[in-house]
């Protein structure tokens, strides 16, 4: 190749739109939205996101060969045109709520390209499946490999059954909407008092405290499951189609009543319900694979989807070794639809290569994609503000922050790129102690401002990882949910009442902090190749106290996208009961820092 080939993938205009950026077929740079704008699954034209892909690269918008977006929005025009038609009068609804923003910008996206970056560029569209497909695979460490694809819906597909190989991406089978998987969970996220679209993994979180009693009125009522995972479900029970509420009355009948008000008190009810839908999700996941694995052969698997970040889900296959190894997008929802859509061009369009692993367990990156912030950049911010601070080196970073965890401090984690995705990995994190049985509530309610019962996650040391859990594989991404080894845990019986609270600080192992109410746990493995910081920073705990597993949950509060500046950090630092701030090499100390006043905070965010 003569000379540099980049290709922009955008994903906008539905929820969490991002901009991705590829050189000659390999990811040079990731980032979501709402990282930027500070606005929660910002969907707005990513211009902030695209800036800094640009900026990265250290190119000008007349150097990129191709825009590509992340679907195909005349296909998408006619699958709402078409349900409309299907339903009648009722249709109308969703069609008044919807067509504005397809209307006036999805269909516009060209023009729109061309005016927010100032040159002629060629525009491409992708479409959406296949960019969840291509996501998925070509970054993965897999020359060929099954694909499974499960979300809302793109533009008509909601389950897509696709082959990986050197010849591309090819589709195998299709589910179309209205018949989602991904809407059947959101149908209850929704009924169970949550945000459609944002509050699946307080279900996914919720389901542990419940009982799966309801799992075969799903099953006989709201979903024809089939043994190879194919499913149609009964439109009578969900309200997408002809109104703006995801279920219908008779939903609401067949579960004893309306859908929990938001914020209210969570019931049994709500617990059985997250339980329930969560095995039958599980069970079509699960078919699904086991029929790609017969149809295809092969012995990997990638997935893709918002369905595929749900890791208990994705757990449970993993411990069926329906397939020999998996791999899973971290981005795996819309905002990672604007990496497949590049690569897919990149990959099939241009015909570029994939790039080598040399040596790396993948082609993500470790999915830190996002910006970094230098030492000088970071200093400046600190000295312009008179904040109090202390300069250190890397090695005694590492000691001070794991000094602190193991005095029962919690620390914020600014260290390198950003992740892409929902979940941090280290990089943007709040870090706590896992041996203490109150973590979890005070980490839920003084620093975080979320529900009590939401658990936490661990970071292990990977070559730990099977001290603590029962998984035979990394899980770098956060990606897989595992069992607790039994010799770590403790006697514990959950009971039948209905207060959270006292559930969640019922200490369940030696690690109580990160181990769930099922004596599972969202299980992140570090490895020293990928991000030697942190790898660093939990080697020195385990020197200090013998655990190789910390607790790392995402660095922001309730409402609030995870942190991407230094002000974005500090402010979220001096808003909580976090005692010690890093920000690359340098240390905060809580009560070291002048007042702060910024009574108004969360207003700016819509708690969800």
């Amino acid at each position: 190749m003569s000379r540099d080939l980049y290709i922009l993938g955008v994903s906008a205009f539905y929820h969490d739109s991002a901009a991705a950026l590829v050189r000659n077929g390999e990811v040079i740079a990731a980032a979501q939205e709402e990282r930027f704008s500070r606005k929660k699954h910002d969907p707005r034209f990513p211009g902030n996101a695209i800036n800094y892909c640009l900026e990265e690269a250290q190119i000008e918008p007349n150097q990129l060969e191709a825009v590509v977006f992340y679907e195909n929005p005349a296909l998408t025009m006619d699958r709402v045109i078409q349900s409309v038609g299907a339903v009648g009068a009722g249709g109308a609804i969703p069609w008044v709520e919807g067509a504005p923003g397809m209307l006036g910008v999805k269909l516009f996206f060209e023009r729109l390209v061309r005016r927010e970056l100032g040159t002629n560029l060629r525009v491409l569209y992708s479409e959406h499946h296949l960019s969840h497909a291509a996501s998925s695979f070509y970054p993965s460490p897999h020359e060929e490999a099954a694909l499974l694809a499960i979300d809302g819906v793109g533009e008509w597909a909601t389950t897509t059954l696709a082959d990986g190989s050197a010849d591309g991406i090819r589709i195998l089978k299709e589910i179309h909407f209205p018949h989602s998987l991904g809407l059947l969970y959101s149908a209850f996220t929704h009924y169970c008092g949550f945000k459609v679209n944002s509050g699946e993994y307080k279900l996914m979180g919720l389901a542990p405290y419940g009982e799966p009693r309801y799992a075969d009125k799903i099953r006989d009522e709201l979903i024809d499951l089939k043994p190879d995972g194919s499913y149609r479900l009964n439109m009578e029970y969900f309200g997408y189609l002809d109104s703006l509420s995801m279920t219908s009355p008779r939903f609401h009948e067949l579960f004893g009543g309306p859908p929990r008000e938001a914020e209210s008190r969570i019931g049994r009810r709500e617990m059985d319900l997250a339980a329930s839908i969560q095995v039958v999700t599980e069970e079509a996941v699960i078919g699904l694979a086991r029929h790609l694995r017969e149809i295809t052969g092969r012995k990997a698997l990638c997935m893709s989807g918002g369905v595929a970040l749900n890791c208990v889900a994705n757990g449970k296959l993993q411990h069926e070794k329906v397939f020999d190894e998996i791999w899973i997008q971290p981005a795996a929802g819309d905002a990672g639809g604007a990496l497949g859509a590049a690569l897919a061009v990149s990959q099939i369009y241009y015909g570029c290569e994939r790039p080598a692993l040399r040596g790396r367990p993948d082609r993500q990156a470790g999915s830190y994609l996002g910006p970094a912030f230098s030492e000088a950049e970071v200093r400046a911010f600190l000295e312009l503000h008179d904040y109090p601070h202390q300069r250190v080196d890397e090695a005694t970073r590492a000691k001070v922050v794991a000094e602190d965890l193991s005095n029962g401090k919690i620390v914020g984690y600014m260290v390198g790129r950003s992740e892409f995705g929902p979940r941090s990995l280290g990089s943007r994190s709040i870090l706590g102690d896992a041996r203490s049985a109150e973590t979890q509530s005070i980490m839920n309610l003084k620093i975080k401002y979320r529900e009590s019962f939401r658990p936490f996650a661990p970071s292990v040391l990977a070559e730990r990882s099977r001290d603590y859990f029962d998984l035979d594989c990394t899980s770098p991404y956060m990606l897989l949910v595992a069992p607790v080894q039994e010799s770590i845990r403790l006697p514990f019986v959950r009971g039948e009442g209905e207060d959270l609270l006292k559930i969640v600080n019922r200490p369940r192992s030696s690690v109580p902090a990160i181990t769930h109410v099922d004596f599972s746990a969202r299980v992140q493995t570090v490895s020293h190749d990928v991000k030697a910081d942190y790898h660093s920073v939990i080697s020195e705990f385990e020197k200090r106290t013998g655990e190789a597993v910390i607790v790392n949950t995402s660095f922001n509060v309730r409402g609030e996208p995870i942190v991407c500046s230094p002000e974005d950090a500090y402010r979220c630092f001096m808003r909580t009961d976090m005692d010690t701030l890093v920000i690359e090499n340098f240390i905060l100390r809580k009560a070291d820092q002048p007042a702060f006043s910024d009574t108004n905070w969360r207003e700016e965010y819509e708690l969800d």
